[in-house]
């Protein structure tokens, strides 16, 4: 590190006045909320004015600025240091520090994208690295700009299994745009951490992973400068800064004892602040100036508006796999859309997300089989509106990642999951690869759209909605081969559902999705031939559900509706119907769906022996009329 200069001491003493500034403002803030974590704050201060006022490069004024730096506090319990740092930095008054946790305030207990200055939200620990990795994969291949991405992440919460997953893929893909910053500062919520202060051994398994990994007294200012410029200067790999602190550091009588994690300081705050104060050598306007130049490299991205590059085009014979219509539909509109992307763990050639490859192999992301950080990456890659990323995986297998969902959810992520192998319609491969649960998970999401097509070309339609809806969307699809239902120019809309067959003397309504739909259809035309005449309706989206369809074609059906579900009951197709008809009168509903954990076998042996197939349909139209 010939080109490595010792900062003057002007500028060392800056950074030393800075930390317990940010300190001082940890202790205020959760003074006046009566809650929160000072102590996990002060462990980390000369962390944060190293990297603010000394190493990162970012507008003041635009904190989203695509060309900027950017900071994930996965610790996200250590907000109020956060808060204080860009208080500091001039963006927002330091009196608003005292409104932390209000209910009229976006200065919340833990980081959300409410605040400018917040790309993702954290606070359920171990996920911040994942998606640091993803931004960091994005800057590096696809923007190609020269912004760095840095990840404060506590020892405690460095026992998920997620921040290995995550240092694992930065490595593969020497992501030398990542540093990942450790606060050691020994003590968890409860008790100290598994390793405490063992510093050789974080080292070790850092280095293991193919990090940069430097060890640093994360209280010497001058040590922090010097280890962030190798992190800048290091290529072909990522860099891992392993900071000893002390939880509590400087706050006298609690620096480095248990039982102080999340607590104000009470009584002991004005004597903690009076000797914070006494260790600041200047009080005056700082000399150092948060705003450094930028690099302004980042090209300016457009995510809207996207489209299939080409309509479907299917013939009214086919038997089409809507997993098969999926990847030829993430094809398409990668060929529109050169910031589409598509990330999975290693099920490509099953949910045919390869298929974007043909058109672009850099914009398919393999993430091996680690759906954790997956979802996380994916979260990385969307935040800032830098990409369209669709996540595509075994439905059942999201499930692993459901935390991290719902994390995106909060992060205000748009996020696209395509969940294949869904239902016991999958087969004779058995129960832990059926997607069962997968709908109820995603209809849980706030503000998520779940898709769940039925052919080709509403599959096709749905991935072009889901890239140009906001929030988290699920597009569920199957494994099995099934029949074209609508001709190629059929126009879909998110919460408008398809009638696919009807008659004016209708006696029951049936809702199916996928395999379901074509069981109803089945159904249906046996029903049909025996004097019953039955109603038939494709939701397309079981959120949001077109209740006004339900609705008006229940009671054109005798008040009468069955829905059969390729789903465990609860959360699924059926209980979205029979919320949206619950203060209906007249109206009632039977649910068809598979009613306990099923077993391997061919798909339609299965359909009929847990009750969801055409069947199984056609007796329980035949006992609901009868009734």
């Amino acid at each position: 590190m010939a080109s490595y200069h010792k900062p003057e001491a002007k500028t060392i003493q800056e950074l030393k006045d800075i930390a317990n500034k940010l300190r001082i403002h940890s202790v205020r803030s959760t003074q006046a909320s009566k809650s929160g974590h000072p102590t996990s704050c002060s462990s980390m201060a000369d962390i944060m004015s190293v990297l603010f006022f000394n190493v990162m490069r970012y507008k003041v004024s635009a904190p989203r600025d695509a060309n900027n730096d950017r900071f994930v506090l996965s610790k996200g319990h250590a907000a109020p240091i956060l808060y204080a740092a860009w208080a500091e930095a001039g963006l927002l008054p330091v009196a608003e520090l005292q409104n932390l946790r209000k209910f009229d305030s976006d200065l919340e207990g833990h980081p959300t994208p409410r605040l400018n200055f917040i790309d993702v939200g954290t606070g359920s620990l171990g996920q911040g690295l994942s998606v640091a990795a993803g931004m960091a994969y994005v800057g590096k291949n696809f923007d190609r700009a020269s912004y760095r991405v840095y990840c404060l992440i506590g020892d405690g919460e460095s026992a998920e299994g997620s921040i290995w997953e995550a240092l694992s893929f930065a490595s593969h893909y020497k992501l030398d745009n990542l540093c990942a910053i450790f606060d050691i500062n020994r003590l968890g919520q409860s008790e100290p951490t598994a390793l405490q202060h063992n510093l050789e051994v974080y080292r070790k398994r850092l280095e293991s992973f193919g990090f940069n990994a430097l060890v640093v007294d994360g209280h010497d200012v001058e040590e922090l400068v010097k280890a962030f410029y190798e992190a800048q200067t290091t290529t072909g790999r990522p860099t891992a800064i392993l900071a000893k602190t002390f939880k509590g550091k400087f706050f006298p009588n609690i620096e480095d004892l248990e039982n102080w994690h999340g607590k104000p300081l009470g009584d002991k705050a004005e004597e903690t602040i009076k000797y914070l104060t006494s260790l600041i050598k200047n009080h005056g306007p700082l000399g150092l100036h948060p705003q450094k130049p930028l690099v302004e490299d980042a090209p300016v991205v457009s995510i809207s508006n996207i489209k299939l590059q080409t309509p479907p085009a299917y013939k009214s014979t086919d038997q089409v796999a809507t997993r098969l219509a999926y990847g030829t539909a993430l094809a398409k509109i990668a060929q529109n859309n050169s910031r589409v992307i598509a990330l999975d763990g290693d099920t490509k050639n099953s949910t045919f997300a390869d298929k974007i490859k043909a058109v672009d192999p850099a914009r398919f992301v393999e993430c091996f089989i680690a759906e954790q950080n997956l979802v996380g990456v994916a979260t990385g890659a969307a935040c800032r509106d830098r990409t369209v990323a669709f996540v595509s995986a075994f439905a059942t297998f999201f499930t692993r990642a459901f935390d991290q969902i719902r994390m995106g959810a909060i992060s205000q992520a748009n996020v696209n999951f395509v969940g294949s192998h869904c239902g016991v319609s999958i087969g004779e491969d058995g129960p832990s690869q059926m997607g069962l649960e997968d709908i109820a998970m995603f209809r849980t999401i706030p503000g998520s759209t779940v898709f769940y097509p039925s052919d080709a070309v509403s599959t096709e339609r749905a991935v072009e909605l889901a890239a140009n809806t906001k929030g988290i969307c699920f597009i569920r699809t199957s494994r099995p081969n099934t029949a074209i239902l609508y001709k190629n120019d059929e126009p879909f809309v998110v919460g408008k559902a398809k009638v696919v067959k009807s008659s004016q003397n209708d006696q029951v309504l049936l809702i199916g999705a996928g395999v379901t739909l074509h069981e109803a259809l089945k159904a249906a035309e046996e029903l049909g031939k025996a004097g019953v005449s039955v109603r038939v309706l494709d939701p397309f989206t079981v959120k949001p559900l077109d209740a006004a369809a339900v609705i008006s074609n229940a009671k054109e059906a005798g008040g009468r509706i069955i829905t059969v579900e390729d789903h465990y009951p609860e959360g699924g197709l059926g209980e979205a119907v029979a919320s949206a008809v619950a203060m209906e009168r007249g109206i009632i509903v039977k649910k068809l769906a598979v009613p306990k954990v099923p077993r391997s076998g061919p798909p339609n042996v299965l359909l009929d022996a847990f009750g969801i197939s055409a069947r199984n349909i056609i007796a329980a139209v035949q006992e609901i009329v009868k009734h």
